[in-house]
């Protein structure tokens, strides 16, 4: 898992691009990306995945802002960011959810 974070000089954002290898999905057909940026919809930031098997997405976020998000696998797997920058208790369930701070 990975996280790569680019700041831009225009804006007060950041491109952030999510990553998730292959060997740690070795079984996954699908994986979307759910978070504050986008009401944890299932269905609004769907991975790409690419020819070696390993799922991306990227997006731009606001600046001096944390989010909350976590990965869906197939459809009813989660899965926590190893390179998240916190974790904090889920308000839903008692798993915690990832944090990405900008």
């Amino acid at each position: 898992m990975s996280i790569t974070k680019q700041y831009l000089k225009t804006k007060p954002a950041c491109k952030v691009t999510f990553k998730l290898s292959a060997a740690q999905l070795a079984d996954a057909e699908s994986v979307a990306l759910l978070g504050e940026f986008n009401d944890w919809d299932p269905q609004a930031l769907p991975m790409k995945k690419s020819k070696k098997g390993d799922f991306s997405a990227s997006l731009t976020l606001e600046n001096d802002r944390e989010y909350q998000f976590r990965y869906l696998v197939n459809g009813g797997t989660w899965l926590n960011d190893d390179a998240a920058d916190a974790y904090l208790p889920s308000p839903l369930s008692y798993d915690h959810n990832s944090v990405i701070r900008l």
